[in-house]
């Protein structure tokens, strides 16, 4: 993602240290936003139409595709220099986690629903707000501390990395040198 890495490159010096210090979180937020969006249109897409009276089954239809593109964009980006796994263990372990991890963010919608029979109660209009509440503030927000902590620790480990972040090759690299392997470039 090259406008990223030119909006980095243009920050200040002490920011820009903090954003490559923190660069695989920064980089996990922003494919978790980009999926965030996509998840949250494949939902109520869903739920508008197909599956109005079942919404915890558009939210894990939405979840499962959501984690697909959320594999790519993660180990092609964000965990570029991390992992060195075949690709199947890889890709494995990380639908695992993320199984886990839409079922996490289904879970409060589940609760509210048949644990609580909410949506006999509410308008459509409330029903929009509490889903969104439930299935993407709260569950997502579950899910992503879990997936972060997990992706890091089995899925992409940190005893396995890759590229600049295993130890520049180069005894004394330039600050743009850093900067490109840091981003992934190098």
């Amino acid at each position: 993602m090259p406008f990223i890495d030119e909006l980095v490159a243009r920050l200040p010096a002490p920011v820009r240290q903090v954003a490559m210090r923190h660069h695989e979180l920064i980089k996990f937020a922003l494919v978790g936003g980009t999926t965030f969006v996509f998840d949250l249109a494949i939902f109520y897409l869903l739920t508008f139409t197909v599956l109005e009276p079942k919404p915890v089954v558009a939210r894990i239809i939405s979840g499962t595709l959501a984690t697909i593109l959320n594999y790519i964009l993660n180990r092609e980006w964000a965990f570029k220099n991390r992992g060195g796994r075949e690709r199947h263990h890889e890709a494995l372990i990380f639908f695992v986690i993320s199984g886990v991890g839409v079922i996490l963010a289904a879970a409060p919608l589940w609760v509210a629903n048949n644990v609580f029979d909410l949506r006999s109660n509410l308008s459509v209009t409330e029903l929009v707000i509490v889903d969104f509440v439930l299935g993407f503030l709260i569950g997502n927000l579950l899910q992503m501390a879990f997936r972060f902590w997990a992706l890091r620790k089995f899925a992409f480990p940190d005893d396995l990395l890759r590229g600049g972040d295993a130890g520049s090759t180069d005894l004394h690299p330039t600050a743009e040198e850093l900067n490109d392997e840091e981003l992934g470039h190098a």
